[in-house]
């Protein structure tokens, strides 16, 4: 067994444990969305991410959903990629999330599975389904709310913080960790440092150099900026970074952020931003 699926089988051991009586069962359907984008050198990747879901009890949810990609790619970078709006469905998704949420802890746990249905010549999916499975451990003390989070995969995945530039296919290992700070009764801010440690050969198809030929890893820090498709070794994935950022709760059920993420792997400085809403149970 790997360090990292031992690490993870340990914090769902964890949360396990500390699970509360179970409470009255609570089932309902919810409608969620959340429109984000990435703006670097590259030009802009943004993506509307529609959601349905059904709660099943107050610790089991399952939901579906299937992004459409905003695509800009910049006239002014350093390699030359696809400049103009290219746009199209991502990978459709279904998953299965377990939640712990009490003053003790909250956990939870989510496997998630895509479909390839998004158009691999843009660089919208790889031509093949993926899994992920990813686990998050928080705790509010006082205004401060430490968390952290790990996952197996067979792909890199977007985060709320980065929209990446690719879509890739190989086993990876992700991490992320940081704190959030209440400032204000609807305002915090945030930080956070990340890892993608990668296994094996990695493929990754860009979103913004689109159906342009294919190659292979030579020293490149930013491969996808290069060829449509590339095929290398695991440090081709291999990343690890930072974001910090700014975020507003206009409501229980919508949040707004803005804030900046750089990529140490990709030596890649991005603006982000993100609004969501939840209706439903």
């Amino acid at each position: 067994m790997t360090k990292a699926m031992r690490l993870l089988c340990s914090v769902l051991t964890v949360a396990v444990l500390a699970m509360p009586a179970y409470a009255e069962e609570e089932k309902g359907w919810t409608f969620s969305g959340r429109f984000q984008g990435s703006s670097n050198s590259d030009g802009l990747v943004a993506k509307a991410d529609p959601t349905i879901g059904y709660r099943l009890n107050p610790h089991v949810q399952t939901y579906v959903g299937v992004p459409f990609y905003f695509v800009n790619g910049s006239s002014t970078a350093t390699q030359p990629v696809a400049s103009g709006f290219v746009n199209g469905l991502g990978n459709a998704y279904v998953g299965l999330r377990f939640k712990i949420d009490n003053e003790a802890l909250k956990f939870s746990s989510t496997i998630e599975g895509t479909a390839p249905t998004g158009d691999k010549d843009k660089g919208l999916s790889t031509g093949r389904a993926t899994v992920d499975w990813t686990n998050t451990l928080s705790h509010k003390i006082s205004r401060v709310t430490p968390f952290g989070s790990a996952g197996l995969s067979n792909t890199v995945s977007d985060t709320a913080f980065f929209v990446r530039p690719f879509s890739s296919v190989g086993l990876v290992s992700h991490f992320d960790g940081g704190v959030t700070l209440d400032v204000a009764p609807l305002v915090h801010v945030g930080a956070s440092a990340y890892a993608v440690q990668a296994s094996g050969q990695q493929r990754i198809f860009s979103k913004i150099k689109g159906n342009s030929g294919s190659g292979s890893l030579s020293g490149s820090k930013r491969p996808f900026e290069t060829a449509g498709e590339t095929i290398g070794s695991s440090t081709l994935t291999d990343d690890h970074g930072f974001s910090t950022w700014i975020g507003l709760h206009a409501g229980s059920n919508v949040d707004m952020q803005v804030g900046y993420t750089r990529s140490m792997g990709y030596d890649l400085n991005t603006v982000f931003f993100g609004i969501g809403f939840r209706l439903g149970n």
